[in-house]
């Protein structure tokens, strides 16, 4: 899941303003193939339904995020449990967007087998946004001096220092103490 496409858009420093009243809705194979997009997710990232169905989700992850995030992600989804992150994208002209995003899995009823995810995204608030660019920065820093390795102990000191135990709890104080975030 970590393969990158190599003609990726630079980044710009250009925010893209999410409705906080509208939803950002994807689906995706087990794997991470984008098998739907809402008209509003391919109007935020600039790509048509077209050009994302059938790609990898990382075709709008910002080199800003942390890997360590993702895995947290991927290692939460084969517990079979679902996680709520908040991740800066990137659009297709190189402009980004923060969003708070909430996977979950469909199952097969009957085998329980993981079908597909679907990722619903909103909008998160200027306070919630510059927090975790701040966190985000940390550990990516770390990443490249230590990798995965020194990413996740300087994760560990992070929830030390916010006294929090898990990435959950640690979103879930940050969304909730903003004052505009609507669940």
């Amino acid at each position: 899941m970590d393969k990158i496409s190599s003609n990726r858009p630079m980044p710009k420093d250009v925010e893209i303003q999410i409705n906080p009243n509208r939803y950002i809705v994807s689906k995706t194979d087990p794997k991470g193939v984008i098998t739907y997009a809402n008209a509003y997710f391919a109007s935020i990232c600039g790509y048509t339904p077209d050009e994302l169905v059938g790609k990898c989700h990382n075709i709008i992850r910002h080199p800003d995020m942390p890997r360590l995030v993702f895995k947290m992600l991927w290692d939460r989804i084969a517990q079979d449990k679902d996680i709520t992150l908040v991740i800066k994208n990137l659009a297709k002209d190189g402009s980004y967007y923060w969003v708070s995003t909430k996977f979950e899995s469909v199952k097969d009823p009957i085998t329980n087998k993981v079908l597909s995810f679907t990722a619903y995204r909103q909008a998160v608030p200027n306070e919630v946004k510059k927090i975790m660019s701040g966190i985000y920065q940390e550990l990516s820093y770390a990443e490249q001096l230590g990798g995965m390795e020194l990413s996740n102990e300087i994760f560990d000191k992070i929830l030390a220092r916010y006294k929090k135990s898990d990435y959950d709890e640690l979103i879930n104080a940050i969304l909730i103490n903003s004052k505009n975030f609507k669940r």
